[in-house]
C-alpha cells in the first residue's frame, strides 16, 4: 500500500532569531523538515501553513512531490507572493527530505548526483569606516573565505543597514514593537562607496572575490553610474542595484556597465525572473530555495537560467534556517550553473536546535551524505524559545520620504 501523510505540523521557534519550520510525518513513521521563515512576517506563513495547507496534506502520497507542488500552486486561485511561495517551499523541502530518507540517499543524489566536489560560499564583512572594513576582511579571510560581501558605513549617516558603529553582529530585524526608522542619503553613498571598495581591492589583492549589495536603493541612472565606477574594482557581483519589479529599467544598467549584476532575493517565481534571464539583464539569480517554492521550483529557474548563461546563487542569510541552507547546498552540488552560496553562519544555539549534516570548511560548503536533507530538529529545545516580535527597519531620505530598504 502506498505510504500516506498522516500529519503536518508547524513549529515556530526563536533560538537567536525567529524561524518557522514544517514537519511532515508519513504513516510509515518517516518525517521530513521544511523551512518557511519569512523575515519580519513569520507568523503570516505559519498561519498560511497551519490553517490552509497542513489540513489538505493529510492523506496525500509523500512521494508525489511534483504533483503536490502543482496542487498547492495551480490548485488555488491566489498564486505567487512570498507568503504562498514560502509555504509551498516548506512543503517541497519536507517532501524531498522524506524521499531521501525512504530511499536512503542524500537529496543531491536524487537530483542527478554531484557535478562538483564542494560549493563555493561567501559571507559578510562590514566596517563603519574603511580601516574597520579592512580589518573585517582580513578576519574573514582567516576563517577560510575566498569570497566576501563587503559593506561599509557612510559618512554623515548614523546608521546603515547591516553595518554597526560598534562592529556588532549583523541582524537587521530588531526585536520590539515596530520597525526602526533609518535615515538614508543616496548621494552620500555614491560619493563614498566606490573609493571605499577600491581601497578594499587594493588591500586584499586581485584573487579575493568581492561582492557588494546596494539593497534596491538606486534609480536606474544611479545604478548605471555606480556599476561603471566600480568596474576597476572587479567585483564578483553588484547586488540589487535598483528595484527590479519594472524589469525594463535593467536594460539601461546593463548597457552602461560590465560589472556583473545579481538580483532576485525578493522574487519568488520563475515568471519574475523570466525577462531578466532571457534578456541577459542579470548574471546571477538570487532566489532563496525556501522563498521560491522549494527545490522543485528553483530547479526550473536554474534550468531556464542555464540556457541564457545566467548562474544560480541562492539567497542564504541568517534568516533562512539551516533546513533551507541544506536544501540550497544539495541543489548546488547537483546544478551545473550553480555559482556560489551565501553563508552568514548561525549562533551556536541555532546549530543546537537544527542539527545538520552540512558542513563549512575553507570557504566551501558541502551538504553531507545523510539520507534526505540531513537536518534534524530538536523539538524539545526549540520549544524553549518562543516567537519574539521582530521587524526589519524602514528607511527614509533626509526629507522624510520613505525609500526602499
Amino acid at each position: 500500500m502506498t505510504d500516506r501523510i498522516v500529519s503536518a505540523e508547524v513549529l515556530v521557534t526563536s533560538p537567536g532569531r525567529n524561524f518557522v519550520a514544517l514537519k511532515i510525518t508519513t504513516a510509515g513513521g518517516v518525517t521530513g523538515w521544511g523551512d518557511a521563515t519569512l523575515n519580519g512576517r513569520e507568523l503570516a506563513v505559519a498561519s498560511y501553513l497551519r490553517d490552509h495547507v497542513c489540513p489538505i496534506l493529510v492523506g496525500r502520497d509523500p512521494a508525489r512531490i511534483e504533483d503536490t507542488w502543482q496542487y498547492l500552486y495551480r490548485g488555488v486561485y491566489w498564486r505567487r507572493g512570498p507568503v504562498t511561495m514560502a509555504a509551498i517551499g516548506a512543503v517541497d523541502l519536507a517532501l524531498w527530505d522524506i524521499k531521501g530518507k525512504v530511499t536512503g540517499q542524500p537529496v543531491y543524489q536524487l537530483l542527478g548526483g554531484a557535478v562538483r566536489e564542494r560549493i563555493l560560499s561567501y559571507t559578510h564583512a562590514t566596517g563603519w569606516d574603511v580601516p574597520a572594513l579592512l580589518d573585517a576582511v582580513d578576519a574573514t579571510r582567516e576563517r577560510g573565505f575566498q569570497a566576501i560581501r563587503v559593506q561599509t558605513g557612510v559618512p554623515g549617516l548614523e546608521s546603515v543597514y547591516g553595518v554597526t558603529p560598534d562592529g556588532g553582529t549583523y541582524e537587521p530585524a530588531g526585536r520590539g514593537t515596530g520597525p526602526v526608522e533609518e535615515v538614508w542619503d543616496t548621494d552620500a553613498y555614491l560619493r563614498h562607496v566606490p573609493g571605499a571598495l577600491a581601497e578594499v581591492r587594493a588591500h586584499a589583492g586581485p584573487e579575493l572575490a568581492l561582492l557588494h549589495d546596494a539593497h534596491h536603493r538606486l534609480t536606474p541612472n544611479q545604478a548605471a553610474r555606480l556599476g561603471k565606477a566600480l568596474e576597476p574594482v572587479d567585483l564578483f557581483w553588484l547586488e540589487d542595484v535598483t528595484p527590479a519589479e519594472n524589469q525594463d529599467v535593467l536594460r539601461r544598467v546593463r548597457a552602461a556597465t560590465t560589472t556583473p549584476l545579481a538580483i532576485g532575493e525578493v522574487f519568488t517565481t520563475i515568471w519574475e525572473f523570466q525577462q531578466l534571464i532571457t534578456e541577459q539583464l542579470i548574471d546571477f539569480v538570487r532566489a532563496a530555495v525556501s522563498h521560491a517554492g522549494g527545490i522543485t521550483h528553483l530547479r526550473r529557474i536554474a534550468a531556464l537560467a542555464e540556457v541564457w548563461q545566467v548562474r544560480l546563487a541562492p539567497h542564504g542569510p541568517s534568516d533562512v534556517s539551516p533546513v533551507a541552507l541544506a536544501g540550497a547546498t544539495h541543489l548546488g552540488l547537483a546544478t551545473p550553473n550553480f555559482a556560489i552560496q551565501e553563508y552568514m553562519g548561525y549562533p551556536d544555539l541555532t546549530h543546537e536546535v537544527f542539527r545538520h549534516a552540512w558542513t563549512y570548511a575553507d570557504g566551501h560548503l558541502h551538504p553531507g551524505d545523510a539520507p534526505g536533507l540531513g537536518v534534524d530538529v530538536d523539538e524539545a529545545l526549540a520549544a524553549r524559545f518562543p516567537y519574539e516580535p521582530a521587524y526589519l527597519p524602514v528607511a527614509r531620505r533626509r526629507d522624510g520620504t520613505l525609500t526602499d530598504w
